[in-house]
């Protein structure tokens, strides 16, 4: 199915020709012409609420998005990623990770090509070894309860577990304690060791591959650590389990099959936290905490794939994407949780969304016609107010936000709920409203000063506003909403996939640097010759060398 030129549709005509009607036009005067505009300008399904009322948007930009998603097939595509057919065009793949929060006892995605068999087999060995360390019967070597689980992994098989972990940190198990390592660098491994008894450790190995650099290179520095204090290959075994699409692999490492849990080619690193690569998680909530976070999921699919586009909350936020980013000129997109618990909401939204969409090449491989993906990134709010919010208020940026927040605490502590809360909503509407020059001089005409001071100080106080934002308001952080929550970016990356003609599924961008560190490397190891490196790696290599040896 050949990508469609979607700057070349009447819907993205109507709407050029809307933003150009709308480019004088407020908040402020959207909001007076229209008092019941919440009302029309907010869906909620599953107590998930999305209000996007602050948008810059009215009924007829609303219609001309909902035809552009009609005009690019957004609901036929949505049938070929349900119906497993391989969508994933430049590795020939199908994508199917919403088969791995079907729990229903049916074949999915068809009875000619069921995948649940499969699926629900590595859910019942998830189960089993999820048992055995929340009760205690999983010992160490010498014996020892295992206590401390450390996952080890990156890109997908970290950010995905390690965020839902912190996220539903309410609900872990308090005697076991889940760590997360990523990074190459050893600053990131060797203070946890040094925190930690090889006794009561266990390590996960997560890689797709099992050949990934820094996955592997960690892996290594925990087996030799783990040996140093064993005496013998034979008892790591009881210290380390591996989730991999090559159990061959993790078989090389010394793993026993029982404690390697399989992935499939048809489930990508950001859209595999619903598998195997969400143990780590599951050994802190329970597996029963873990199948509520696929059911969340799971009814987000089903929302997905049955509301109308006007009423469908993922084809929303992407169309609401789509209007900020080619017709108003965002170039970034911010996401603002106010809880605390998703703190590392918005590095794992950056790799879903720019991993996937971050590209300028059409599935057939001719470029885009139109901007694509925007820089996300993001922070805490209460965090961010007191450093990015003065650019997004003053700083004559476009940056749409979505705000994310919970009407009840996951730590209820009396007192910090409802201030929160004031901050978050208070925020968006200051964005929006923000400031006039005349409610600046009233405010400042209450204050005792001269008038010289008072005119010097006025446009300082001024706010342009007109800054749109979303707010998503969940009832509470549990796996039941974040799983809604995640499946709901998950479908809006889909959908803005779709739209602009990209292939979603794949990251070609990211071999790259990998290949060349490859050839880096050696010389660095003074292996090799380093003359065929381009200058400035030279001499960065030379720096490196006769300056630290």
């Amino acid at each position: 199915m050949m990508s469609k030129d979607l700057t070349q549709t009447p819907a993205w005509t109507r709407l050029s020709q809307a933003r150009d009607r709308l480019a004088k036009t407020h908040l402020r005067e959207l909001f007076a012409a229209d008092p019941q505009r919440f009302e029309n300008f907010s869906r909620q399904t599953n107590e998930l609420l999305l209000d996007f009322s602050k948008q810059r948007l009215d009924d007829e930009v609303l219609d001309a998005l909902v035809t552009l998603a009609e005009d690019t097939e957004v609901p036929s595509w949505r049938e070929r990623l349900f119906a497993g057919e391989k969508i994933n065009v430049s590795e020939e793949r199908a994508v199917l990770h919403p088969a791995l929060r079907h729990l229903e006892e049916t074949p999915f995605p068809s009875a000619a090509h069921d995948v649940m068999p499969a699926v629900r087999e590595v859910r019942a060995q998830m189960a089993v070894i999820v048992e055995k360390l929340r009760s205690g019967s999983w010992k160490g070597y010498s014996g020892e309860t295992i206590r401390h689980v450390v996952n080890i992994g990156i890109g997908g098989s970290d950010l995905g577990p390690k965020m839902a972990t912190r996220a539903l940190s309410a609900f872990a198990h308090p005697g076991l304690h889940v760590h997360y390592v990523s990074n190459l660098d050893g600053a990131h491994l060797a203070p946890l060791l040094e925190t930690l008894d090889p006794r009561s450790t266990l390590f996960i190995i997560a890689s797709k591959t099992f050949t990934t650099q820094e996955t592997m290179i960690n892996a290594a520095s925990a087996h030799n650590w783990m040996l140093a204090h064993t005496g013998t290959e034979a008892s790591l075994a009881k210290h380390f389990v591996a989730v991999s699409a090559h159990p061959e692999r993790a078989a090389e490492f010394g793993i026993p099959p029982a404690q390697v849990l399989p992935m499939w080619d048809w489930v990508g690193g950001r859209y595999s936290l619903w598998s195997a690569v969400g143990l780590p998680l599951a050994i802190s909530i329970g597996m029963s905490g873990f199948e509520r976070l696929l059911a969340g999921a799971l009814d987000m699919d089903q929302h997905f794939c049955q509301a109308p586009l006007k009423d469908n909350l993922p084809v929303l936020l992407a169309l609401l994407g789509i209007w900020n980013t080619n017709f108003l000129g965002a170039h970034t997109s911010a996401i603002v949780p106010y809880n605390e618990s998703l703190r590392h909401l918005p590095g794992y939204l950056q790799q879903l969304e720019m991993e996937s969409n971050g590209k300028t090449v059409n599935r057939d491989g001719q470029p885009l016609t139109c901007p694509a993906n925007p820089i996300v990134w993001g922070e805490i709010g209460a965090n961010g107010q007191h450093a990015f919010f003065q650019l997004l208020h003053q700083g004559g940026w476009l940056v749409p936000c979505d705000f994310i927040a919970t009407a009840l605490s996951d730590y209820p502590l009396p007192g910090h709920q409802a201030p929160l809360l004031a901050n978050c909503f208070a925020q968006s509407a200051a964005l929006a409203f923000g400031k006039t020059e005349d409610e600046a001089r009233t405010e400042l005409d209450t204050a005792k000063l001269s008038a010289m001071q008072r005119d010097a100080l006025l446009p300082h106080k001024v706010f342009a506003g007109n800054q749109p934002s979303t707010t998503l308001l969940l009832p509470r952080l549990d796996p039941y909403h974040l799983g809604l929550l995640l499946a709901l970016y998950e479908h809006k990356v889909f959908v803005q996939g779709v739209i602009w003609g990209i292939n979603s599924f794949d990251q070609w961008g990211v071999e790259l640097g990998k290949q060349l560190a490859s050839r880096v490397l050696p010389v660095l190891n003074g292996e090799e010759d380093k003359e065929a490196l381009d200058a400035s790696t030279r001499g960065l290599i030379e720096w490196t060398q006769t300056t630290h040896g």
